[in-house]
């Protein structure tokens, strides 16, 4: 399976969805990540060798691909509508990551709208870093996402201080010390199931 983190806006935690999504696929098989954001931030994450699968620069890909069953890609921000063409033909699932605000739904909005005529099993939309209650950003943004028709996970992650921890310290969120990380492990690997649930009708 390929599975490409593709997001417009900057700030909506779409290398830390590529991290611990690609933690989810290779608890099912060995996958990589493959860091194609010119940033490298999950490069960077991966340096000290506590993530439990590879990271590898965008040069390396194709032997990834014969090598490993599960790829994750994390693309380069604010891609060109080519890339983002390019990225529709060669992933099995496209997820755009995006926070519960105006500003990211209205980027999240472009980016769907380069994808042009893409099938709907193909993307889906991750609602991320999303505040407690009594916020109702979450709800709202959902309810606006479902009124345009996009299909996106049930599931959601949560706004956890252990993200960043977990970044700096090179590892899972759920390998922190903190009261919410294994909630925060918990939310994705809720999404990783719903990955493996919706990738049954195009396989």
């Amino acid at each position: 399976m390929i599975v490409g983190i593709l997001g417009f806006k900057g700030g909506v935690g779409k290398t830390t969805a590529a991290i611990h999504l690609a933690a989810c696929l290779n608890q099912e098989a060995p996958a990589c990540l493959i860091d194609a954001d010119p940033n490298q931030s999950a490069l960077n994450w991966g340096l000290k060798g506590l993530l439990p699968f590879p990271v590898v620069g965008e040069e390396e890909t194709a032997k990834a691909a014969r090598k490993y069953e599960h790829l994750v890609i994390d693309c380069k921000a604010r891609p060109t509508r080519e890339a983002i063409k390019a990225l529709q033909k060669g992933t099995d699932l496209l997820i755009l990551p995006t926070t519960p605000d105006g500003l990211a739904i209205e980027a999240l909005l472009l980016t769907v709208e380069a994808l042009g005529d893409i099938e709907r099993e193909r993307f889906r939309v991750l609602l991320n870093i999303c505040p407690p209650a009594p916020s109702n950003d979450p709800e709202q943004a959902r309810g606006l996402l479902k009124k345009a028709g996009l299909p996106i996970f049930e599931g959601q992650i949560r706004r956890a201080v252990a993200f960043q921890r977990a970044a700096v310290a090179g590892c899972l969120v759920g390998e922190i010390a903190d009261d919410r990380a294994p909630l925060a492990a918990g939310d994705y690997e809720g999404i990783g199931a719903e990955i493996f649930e919706s990738m049954k009708g195009i396989q």
